[in-house]
């Protein structure tokens, strides 16, 4: 089974993610967090997409490519693996289409988890994650016990550089220019579902598990 799960920025979808991830058993490529992983490490191509990440802006093609085709070699990607936030633009898609070519496979699914922009600003701005575990937390919604502190492992909670309000808003925009034109990519290929992420959490998942019962 292999999944892309699309949405803007605050949709939800990472949270959704790593539930799917967990019950399926599927291997997680999230470029996001392969990006801030690299970063924390030191690594030049974490270092350089930062620059990228902290403006609210994509990270160029040949870095994001190269990251995903990476990954996607790795065995325990060859019959199952689940995407989020790769690709973002029609350009990464076809990219994407080449890798899985020549891997001798395709999309099953493409998720595109839908929500206002009012609710996404309000998600994005009061967002919370743990430096050292990357739990999330919100400050309306799911309040650590301990102030600043993650419930799971003790790491100091920080506001990612992207969730900041100007930062935000660029993430919208590109969105809207850059990354929404692959609803029509992925609608062509009769492979996109679109799921309700007004809903509360779990009837999100569910709408999400509907489909991949049937895939």
């Amino acid at each position: 089974m292999k999944i892309l799960m699309m949405g803007p920025p605050g949709a939800g979808k990472g949270s959704q993610s790593a539930k799917v991830v967990d019950h399926y058993d599927l291997p997680s490529i999230s470029t996001g967090q392969m990006f801030r992983d690299a970063y924390k490490n030191g690594d030049p191509i974490g270092i350089e997409a930062m620059k990228y990440i902290k403006k609210g802006e994509l990270v160029s093609d040949d870095i994001t490519n190269e990251i995903v085709r990476l990954r996607l070699s790795k065995n325990d990607a060859e019959n199952s693996f689940l995407l989020d936030g790769f690709p973002r633009t029609v350009a990464q898609a076809a990219a994407l289409d080449g890798m899985l070519t020549k891997m001798g496979t395709k999309l099953d699914a493409v998720f595109n988890i839908l929500s206002s922009n009012d609710v996404l600003f309000e998600r994005m701005e009061q967002r919370r994650v743990c430096r050292s575990c990357d739990t999330t937390y919100h400050l309306k919604f799911k309040i650590p016990k301990e102030c600043g502190v993650c419930d799971k492992c003790g790491g100091e909670l920080y506001q990612r550089p992207d969730d900041t309000l100007e930062s935000v808003k660029r993430r919208l925009e590109i969105y809207e220019t850059k990354t929404r034109p692959l609803l029509d990519y992925y609608d062509k290929k009769g492979i996109l579902y679109h799921i309700n992420g007004m809903q509360p959490f779990d009837n999100v998942y569910n709408d999400i598990e509907l489909v991949i019962r049937d895939l």
